[in-house]
């Protein structure tokens, strides 16, 4: 039986786990990411294919950066020792190993559709609203950026609406760390609702904060979600319209405010052109270790698909 060592890679850690079905899913240990140093990244995760204490098929990555599909350069700013390098290609020089990379929204989406809220559904969008928002697009099981590409990053591009909420408010087009302004990703993760609940009240709030107050019924935070579950739900909506999904699991630490979710998933459900009488937009239920599962499997889907 074939072995896959999956490798979830972050800014601060770098976890492993070992695959060999769908079934059998091992989370490994956490070792420090080496920023960097490549040849640090490298026997970084050496060490961790070392403690399986057998060799893997192949190795699958799931990282906070993006493929560029004609170059398969990776564009990682955060860690520098592996951002602009053909990354796949350089393991496979190290290891002798085929491998994969992948965006990790993308093994989100991936991990939700094989064995979380998409299993059952054709087509699944993953939606992250964490300290930002990005997402992820599975198609009759098969990751759309399996190539590497930018498909599922509904959080970026001018699209914000200049007024929400009820009664309307303005709202400023933010400048995002894309380049551009007004993007979903200025309003929709945590550090965007407490950018809104500034803009609106002038009131330094985290979203812990902002969150509790709203659940108590506070007049402030209740306007702040009024505006921004208005200012999220019509990029989701058309998120949803554009690629036919019929279920959006949601990670990131604002999934975890189930409140906020049933909000937004009645607000989308309003505006989308398929009418569905059940939850559309719901809490992912990979929770622990969604990157882990994704690149797993993408990696034995890879893997079957060599055979």
């Amino acid at each position: 039986m074939a072995m896959i060592i999956s490798f979830d890679i972050g800014g601060s850690a770098i976890k492993g786990g070992i695959a060999r079905s769908e079934a059998d899913i091992i989370p490994l240990g956490r070792r420090p990411t080496p920023k960097d140093d490549f040849a640090a990244f490298v026997d970084t995760l050496r060490a961790i294919i070392a403690e399986t204490g057998e060799k893997p098929s192949r190795i699958a990555l799931s990282i906070a950066g993006v493929v560029d599909p004609d170059t398969q350069r990776l564009i990682c700013a955060n860690i520098p020792c592996i951002h602009g390098r053909t990354l796949a290609a350089d393991l496979e020089a190290e290891f002798g190993l085929p491998a994969l990379i992948a965006n990790d929204a993308d093994c989100f989406a991936m991990a939700e559709a094989g064995l979380g809220a998409g299993l059952g559904h054709r087509i699944v969008f993953g939606a992250i609203l964490g300290t930002g928002v990005g997402g992820g697009l599975v198609a009759d099981g098969r990751l759309v950026n399996e190539a590497g590409g930018f498909a599922g990053e509904w959080g970026h591009g001018p699209i914000i609406a200049s007024a929400a909420g009820n009664p309307p408010v303005a709202i400023p087009a933010y400048a995002c760390g894309c380049g551009q302004k007004g993007c979903v990703d200025t309003v929709g993760g945590a550090r965007g609702l407490e950018r809104l609940h500034k803009t609106l009240h002038d009131l330094d709030f985290s979203s812990e904060e902002i969150i509790g107050q709203w659940r108590q019924g506070e007049e402030k935070a209740t306007r702040t979600i009024d505006v921004y579950v208005d200012l999220v739900a019509s990029p989701l909506a058309l998120t949803v319209n554009i690629t036919g999904a019929t279920i959006v699991p949601v990670g990131g630490g604002l999934s975890n405010v189930e409140p906020l979710l049933a909000e937004l998933d009645r607000a989308v459900r309003a505006r989308i052109l398929r009418k569905f009488d059940r939850p559309l937009v719901v809490p992912s239920q990979c929770r622990i270790e969604p990157g882990l599962i994704g690149a797993a499997l993408l990696g034995l889907k890879a893997e079957a698909a060599a055979v």
